[in-house]
């Protein structure tokens, strides 16, 4: 037999011996042949992501809303958003015979007659803390860390408009068991619409089916909050990550990471491995959160009346800076042409979203300034930015200033203090401990860029004190390694914009915009001479290191 033919006999014997493909793996093929998943999966699936402690906190957020979607429809399967007036008899005695809506009764039946409705309301209320919290806490790791700039950007506005949507989703929850308590806050929040000039008593009357508290606030709330905004935000989530792994992760400076190069693990089995196991430490930690940590107790307040008030009333952390902004502001008002405009109320309305809007425009705003136009991947150090760190940091000091704004009668009986004096702290507070936060973060940070430098030339000190021939004493200091070196020295320090000469070559004065002089003077504070410390030039390192390095 010639070797063609024995070639065409052995290969039929191998076709027969091969055995028949598993159903996972026709189910694959099946798949694969439709929807194209394993080039899909092989060009993504060994992406290498950095790691880094600081980007758990984007996982706790997102692993946070996941448990907000799983509890949230358990609650919803025993919920009725209703204020149909009932008399409650069930198993909190204590109520027994009161007057109150259906969904107050509702949720008394999830507290205490649906089995395990107690705990999932507890897990599902932390979560929502932890999930706010989390966007704040990782929106801040974000921005100290130049995080947003290009491509980014859109990235950044979709995390925005999830803070955004998150606050609201906050408030439209807490509002549904229709206790004294979310009563109260609702009451807030009427009074704040109805502040708004000519359309708020139109926009009121709209939303709450008439007078306070009218009959159908809870049954509108009720869709929003587990509709449309859990859907826009799903939906923002979704298209978040895929930004995220699309641009590949952002990774702090360090040797071998480049802005064209990534160090880390891979997608698969590594990083989706960690993060499994981190999704249910989350969910763990939550779970035992909502076990042992009472929160939001609404028996204890007790159904809603309009003529009542909950004693230390207190909106959720993420709102109470709102509510600092009306406690604290003057009771002004004016009238005009038959019209009155509660401008203490109105002011602060106003307010609540630019303070929140500060943050959301301010990646655009650094980009026109600075002008740069080219891709970022690796993240800076906080201390090298200053004015942006100082920036930060004022806003937060801003929000907490206000935050004990809305909470000054706790405060004030807490403490012991007098809640006037509390009060005048936080109109004082708002104008001057923004501006303190920001110049002694900025003082802070210089002086961590001096020691970067010194540590450079000099090396570490190492409490070793030598003495020299001279009798003269030194402290012995030891060479950074090369990756330390470069850790310290990578950023950049461009020159900040400048508009350059008035007067071209021919002596014509040359026109300048009033935004190029704004953008110049700009560039000039956040970039330019007195908000850093010029880093070592290799000339300097090699003149102080081809000498002793002893001192």
């Amino acid at each position: 037999m010639g070797d063609d033919g024995a070639r065409r006999v052995y290969g039929t014997a191998s076709a027969r011996r091969r055995p028949p493909a598993g159903k996972g793996e026709r189910l694959a093929g099946w798949a694969d042949g439709r929807l194209g998943l394993y080039a899909l999966a092989k060009a993504n699936m060994r992406k290498v992501f950095p790691d880094h402690w600081s980007f758990m906190l984007g996982e706790v957020t997102l692993y946070s809303f996941v448990v907000l979607i799983l509890t949230g429809v358990y609650l919803t399967l025993f919920f009725e958003p209703s204020m149909q007036e009932v008399v409650y008899q069930g198993s909190y005695t204590e109520l027994n015979g009161v007057l109150m809506s259906r969904a107050f009764e509702s949720t008394l039946d999830i507290s205490f007659d649906v089995r395990g409705g107690l705990l999932i309301r507890q897990i599902h209320h932390w979560a929502a803390l932890v999930f706010i919290t989390g966007m704040l806490v990782h929106m801040m790791r974000v921005f100290f860390t130049g995080a947003f700039r290009k491509p980014r950007e859109l990235n950044w506005v979709f995390g925005w408009t999830l803070l955004m949507l998150g606050i609201i989703t906050g408030l439209t929850g807490y509002s549904l068991p229709d206790d004294l308590l979310s009563g109260t806050g609702l009451r807030f929040a009427h009074g704040a619409i109805l502040s708004i000039p000519i359309v708020g008593t139109y926009v009121a009357f709209f939303l709450f089916g008439g007078e306070f508290p009218g009959d159908d606030i809870i049954s509108r709330l009720f869709p929003v909050h587990v509709l449309l905004l859990p859907g826009i935000m799903l939906g923002l989530v979704a298209a978040h990550l895929i930004l995220v792994f699309y641009h590949k992760h952002t990774q702090f400076p360090g040797p071998g990471r480049q802005e064209r190069s990534v160090v880390g693990m891979p997608f698969l089995p590594v990083y989706m491995a960690k993060a499994g196991g981190f999704f249910f430490l989350v969910f763990g930690v939550l779970t035992v959160m909502g076990a042992i940590a009472q929160i939001n107790p609404v028996w204890a307040f007790g159904p809603y009346r309009p003529d009542l008030v909950t004693t230390g009333a207190q909106p959720d952390w993420y709102l109470g800076f709102s509510e600092g902004l009306i406690r604290v502001m003057p009771g002004w008002e004016i009238n005009l042409w038959g019209h009155t405009l509660v401008l203490g109320v109105f002011i602060p309305f106003t307010l609540f979203p630019l303070i929140l809007l500060a943050l959301g425009v301010y990646p655009f705003i650094e980009a026109w300034i600075t002008g740069d136009k080219r891709e970022h991947h690796i993240l800076d150090r906080p201390r090298n930015v200053p004015v942006r760190t100082g920036l930060g940091v004022a806003w937060l000091t801003l929000y907490a200033v206000l935050l004990i704004g809305g909470g000054n009668d706790i405060v004030a009986t807490h403490l012991h203090l007098s809640i006037n004096a509390i009060t005048w702290f936080v109109r004082i507070g708002v104008f001057v401990l923004p501006v303190v936060a920001f110049l002694v973060t900025k003082k802070i940070c210089m002086g961590l860029q001096r020691r970067d430098r010194a540590k450079v030339l000099h090396g570490r000190e190492t409490g070793t004190v030598k003495r020299l021939p001279t009798g003269e004493y030194i402290e012995v200091h030891e060479p950074l390694a090369q990756a330390d070196l470069f850790t310290l020295t990578q950023h950049e320090q461009n020159p900040p914009y400048t508009i350059g000469p008035e007067v071209d070559a021919g002596g014509v004065r040359r026109r300048v915009k009033r935004s190029q002089r704004l953008r110049a003077r700009l560039a000039h504070a956040m970039f330019g001479p007195d908000a850093r410390i010029e880093k070592p030039t290799a000339e300097e390192y090699r003149e102080i290191t081809s000498g002793d390095r002893g001192h």
